[in-house]
This record gives structure tokens, sequence and C-alpha cells, in this order.
């Protein structure tokens, strides 16, 4: 029996021969850049000797000396108690535009910001002049004396084009003063 041997071949496969083209085209560059590196840790190196920082030292903490609370006692600035002692001394020396406010019933129009109204029309009825409203979709016909808005409005006058008003409103520094406003007729837009 012959014995068959196999012969390799020094001729390298097309596979082997791209693959060994593919690892040294990759290579060729990264060897030019072992150079560059070695460049730029030189010159990292060189800035890190020339730079000197200059950093102001940090003063020391000031010492913090307890004090001891001594307004426990007192009135809190924001408690019920103290909001009761000013509305009981508000009532005991009432201003004499509020007090006549105050002490009367309301009106259902009082329930309503005055900007939530307008004035949609006036009529006249029996020599008096009547001004018709509209608040929250709903007229509501008022007369000279009749009060609406949130600040004590009470009518003074009607005319065909407006109703004017004397509010009772605070002031910045917390007094009560009367206040001239009015409500114009407003035309719808066609």
């Amino acid at each position: 029996m012959r014995r068959m041997t196999l012969r390799q071949h020094p001729v390298p496969s097309l596979l082997t021969t791209s693959a060994m083209l593919l690892a040294l085209a990759l290579a060729l560059p990264l060897a030019g850049c072992g150079d560059e590196q070695g460049e730029l840790t030189q010159w990292m190196e060189q800035q890190k000797r020339e730079v000197k920082p200059s950093v102001q030292p940090l003063s020391a903490p000031k010492k913090f000396n307890p004090q001891a609370y001594t307004q426990l006692a007192s009135v809190e600035p924001f408690s019920t108690q103290k909001l009761s002692v000013a509305l009981k001394q508000e009532a005991r020396q009432p201003n004499s535009l509020l007090s006549a406010e105050i002490n009367r019933r309301k009106e259902p129009l009082e329930a309503y910001p005055l900007d939530s109204m307008s004035m949609v029309g006036s009529v006249i009825k029996a020599g008096k002049p009547y001004a018709l409203l509209r608040v929250d979709n709903l007229l509501y016909q008022v007369k000279l004396g009749d009060y609406l808005g949130q600040n004590y409005g009470k009518i003074t006058k009607i005319s065909e084009t407006d109703v004017a008003l004397r509010e009772i409103v605070q002031d910045a520094a917390g007094e009560w003063i009367e206040r001239i406003s009015a409500l114009q007729l407003q035309e719808k837009t066609r």
C-alpha cells in the first residue's frame, strides 16, 4: 500500500493575502502616530513644569456666637392672637366711612368684582333712571343708591352712557378712602 502525503504549497490563499494587506494598511498610519504622541507627551510635561497655579488661600471662618432667643414669650408676628387683637382695636376705633358700610345688609351685586360687570343699557321708569348691568350672562336693573362691587360701591349717578359710583378702598398706608369709579356703556360690535 502506498502512502499518500499531502504536500503543502508555499503559495498562500487569496483570503490570507487580503487579510495581511488589510492589517498592514491599518498598522502603517498607527506607526506614524507614535512619534506625534511622544511630542504631545513632552509638551504636556513641559507645560506642567512651567505653569505655577496662583490660588488665594481661604480666609479662616468667622467664629459663630449663638444668641439666646428672647422673644419666645412675646406674640408671634403671624399668629391669630395678634390678628384678633388688631381686629378688636379696629372695631373699637372704626373709620367713619367704613362703619356705616359694615353694619348694613349686603346687596346681591356686591358679591361680584366690578370688572366682571358691564353696562349694556339704560331705561327711565317713572321718571327715575335705571341702568342695565350684565353679570354672569344675567341682566340686573340698578338705580341710584344701589350697591355693587366688592369695595362698598354705591351708585351716585346714572346716565345713558355710564354709571358713576363711590367706592371705599384702603390706600397704601392702610387708611380707608373714597374713590370714584364708573362703568361705561359697552356697545356690541357687529
